[in-house]
């Protein structure tokens, strides 16, 4: 097994603790993301706040090529609807989690009252994508993965640039690790989606 090499950058998040001096409501932590747009803001089930620096250009121009082939599909087969990296969901343990591409079926979209949608839906989203950038250390994104399938996720796909590794999430199943894939299938999730990875890589 070949070792997982470090980005020469990464560093762990800044983690803040409110709890229990302050409690945020979601609506007051919305509020609170609203002031400071200058960070990446999530938010754990247990009540931390994850502060994230904005990811670099490059980075940034490989997950808009990823979002562009998830959205052009998404358009086509029109069952969902796709998000990019900007959006944040609620998921059922609390968390707020804003991975780099996510999609939902419209069925479930839409049941979500509009004035919720606005903010950080309750949901958790059928597919998502996380692509590992310069400052991104690979553990909390494994980390992050788990939750999303544990809150609902059926496919997940997180892309290691650096090692060239593509780490394949679903319930029930142990994490399939693929090394410098050409692309990556759907399955039965996204029937007929093939995410070309020679752009991303």
């Amino acid at each position: 097994m070949t070792a997982q090499l470090p980005f020469a950058g990464e560093i762990n998040p800044m983690v803040v603790q409110f709890h229990p001096i302050v409690t945020l409501t979601d609506e007051q932590f919305y509020d609170f993301c609203q002031l400071n747009k200058n960070f990446r803001i999530e938010r754990k089930a247990t009540g931390e706040v994850i502060f994230m620096s904005p990811t670099g250009s490059e980075t940034d121009q490989r997950n808009f090529d990823l979002i562009v082939q998830l959205g052009i599909w998404t358009k086509q087969d029109n069952t969902g609807v796709g998000f990019g990296s900007s959006g944040g969901f609620t998921l059922p343990n609390s968390a707020v989690r804003s991975p780099d591409a996510a999609w939902i079926k419209k069925a479930r979209w839409e049941v979500i009252p509009p004035a919720q949608r606005k903010k950080f839906a309750p949901i958790c989203p059928e597919f998502v994508i996380e692509l590992r950038s310069e400052s991104d250390g690979l553990k909390v994104l494994k980390s992050k993965m788990e939750e999303y399938i544990e809150n609902g996720t059926l496919l997940g796909w997180l892309i290691d640039r650096v090692n060239r590794k593509v780490y394949i999430y679903r319930p029930n199943a142990a994490v399939e690790e693929l090394n410098n894939p050409v692309m990556l299938s759907g399955e039965g999730i996204l029937p007929g989606f093939v995410l070309e990875l020679s752009p991303v890589w």
